[in-house]
């Protein structure tokens, strides 16, 4: 049996970024606080809670005074930064620099619009952490589209400027550009594409593996959204896909009569986990033969 580990899955460099500071962090003081879950992998976060980092929700941060709080890839609205000033603390700031400059540019689309004669569009999931650090740019006015229906909120002579979660699928949101462009009937339409190079080029890598493999298990955390969108492009093209976030969910029926396995996984998907999902593999099949 050949097992192949897809050598472009795994961590981003944003979310690289966010766990080898927070390991750093919690090695100088010994423990550290970070809003929000650092990564959307469940065993990934017992790992670095093994280490020391205490992950805390925004009710707990807003009572946390004169401690040291780490800030994930994802980014934050600034409600946070205002709260941390008022409570005296330090923030370690790992806020990706792709999501950064995206902030910016809603903030500068804003005071742009700030006529009210126009609509600052975010192209991703309402609850996702990104989006909501993005919305708070917009002072919490954007129209957030979800699906291809969503664009029936949209008013198509008002002037719109379009933004993207940096994790979507690239083939939706240029879907989504000409679905608007055929309807706006201004010429101030603005598309700003901010969407990871990481992500967008992992379809491609994706597609091979799961063309050249029987069997492709698709590992990532319950709630990546990342991971559920990369999934959908691994489905497709092999039905013999399957997602799991643990060990646990592997069963021996999956590989009945596959000679190739591919594993790959998210963004948010460590590297430990998708080796130690091969040598499981490695150890059912051994006990089908």
């Amino acid at each position: 049996m050949e097992i192949t580990i897809d050598n472009n899955a795994g961590f981003c460099f944003g979310v690289r970024n966010s766990v080898d500071t927070a390991e750093k962090a919690v090695a100088d003081y010994h423990s550290i606080k970070c809003l929000g879950q650092i990564v959307h992998n469940d065993e990934e976060i017992m790992r670095l809670e093994n280490l020391g980092i205490e992950f805390i929700d925004y009710e707990q941060f807003k009572k946390t005074k004169n401690e040291t709080v780490l800030i994930r890839a994802h980014g934050e609205p600034p409600e946070t930064y205002e709260v941390a000033k008022t409570n005296n603390i330090t923030l370690i700031d790992t806020t990706c620099s792709i999501v950064s400059r995206l902030q910016r540019e809603i903030y500068c689309s804003r005071e742009e619009l700030s006529g009210g004669n126009g609509q600052i569009v975010i192209f991703g999931s309402k609850d996702h952490p990104e989006v909501k650090g993005l919305n708070g740019q917009a002072g919490e006015k954007a129209i957030l589209i979800h699906k291809e229906n969503d664009i029936n909120k949209l008013d198509f002579t008002k002037p719109i400027h379009l933004f993207t979660q940096t994790t979507k699928n690239i083939s939706d949101f240029n879907n989504l550009v000409n679905k608007i462009k055929s309807r706006s009937k201004v010429e101030n339409f603005k598309v700003n594409n901010k969407i990871c190079a990481h992500v967008s080029n992992r379809e491609e890598s994706i597609i091979n593996l799961a063309q050249t493999n029987d069997v492709v298990i698709f590992v990532a955390g319950k709630n990546s959204s990342n991971g559920k969108m990369l999934f959908d492009v691994c489905k497709r093209h092999n039905e013999r896909s399957f997602y799991i976030s643990s060990l646990k969910e592997l069963r021996m029926d999956i590989f009945d009569k596959a000679s190739r396995i591919g594993i790959s996984g998210s963004t948010s998907t460590p590297k430990w986990l998708m080796e130690a999902v091969g040598l499981r593999i490695s150890e059912i099949c051994g006990q089908q033969n």
